[in-house]
């Protein structure tokens, strides 16, 4: 019997957490081990423990954690409400109805290396997010977003909105958080950033200054480019730095 029979109906055999993640990831691709860890951690589920100290989850385990993820994915909820809905059932009561969803956002055109795309570094749009809608799509909560505005990593416009740029640090802030990567280990990452920024306003700048559209296109076109370069730079970088180790 595979693994996947066995937490699918109740009194199958005891799933170890790397089985638990092969049964969830046809349905939640995105899903990991630091993120069902975390999900524990939250106290969301409890799987038991054997005497060695490894985690063995139940039927009933699996599918408490198919909630909380589906929860999160299809209607952002933040794990504290995902939380009081789970209590709810354990009481044997039905969780409260469902609001509605937020509009979902676009997403980032990537090359097939994985890495964004230079497209994706040219503007498109004015998607604006309120507070409120940045924390349920970024499935943060409100601390962590105050400490990533503390440290500069997410700024608001004038009109206390927030683009698709702060959407994709606050999400990925939230996914490094699964580590126990704070935003005060991201100051450094923000320093290189924004010495690459200053690199290719450098370069970009005579185009600028010519004034007509044409030379601000070409500047446009070449900042993206070599954006996307220096991500995929950075990238290959660190995969190598890490192949030496």
């Amino acid at each position: 019997m595979s693994s996947g029979a066995a937490a699918s109906r109740p009194g199958g055999e005891r799933l170890n957490i790397g089985q638990v993640l092969d049964v969830l990831r046809e349905d939640y691709p995105n899903v990991t081990i630091p993120k069902i860890r975390f999900l524990e951690d939250k106290g969301l589920i409890k799987p038991e423990r054997t005497a060695a100290g490894y985690r063995k989850f139940s039927h009933a385990d699996v599918e408490r954690l198919r909630y909380v993820l589906r929860m999160q994915r299809d209607h952002y909820l933040p794990l504290k409400v995902i939380g009081e809905h789970l209590d709810a059932i354990d009481r044997g009561l039905e969780p409260p109805e469902i609001e509605p969803t937020v509009p979902t956002v676009p997403t980032v055109e990537l090359s097939p290396d994985g890495t964004p795309s230079p497209e994706s570094f040219r503007k498109h749009g004015q998607t604006r997010l309120s507070r409120r809608e940045l924390l349920k799509i970024a499935e943060i909560d409100d601390a962590l977003l105050a400490e990533l505005e503390r440290m500069g990593l997410v700024t608001p416009t004038r009109s206390r909105h927030y683009d698709l740029d702060a959407l994709g640090v606050a999400r990925t802030a939230q996914e490094l958080a699964e580590f126990g990567i704070e935003p005060r280990h991201l100051r450094g990452m923000k320093a290189a950033a924004d010495r690459e920024v200053g690199l290719i306003e450098q370069i970009t700048a005579p185009y600028r200054r010519a004034g007509d559209a044409a030379a601000q296109g070409r500047a446009e076109e070449i900042g993206s480019e070599i954006a996307a370069l220096a991500v995929r730079l950075h990238a290959t970088l660190v995969k190598a730095g890490l192949r030496r180790s």
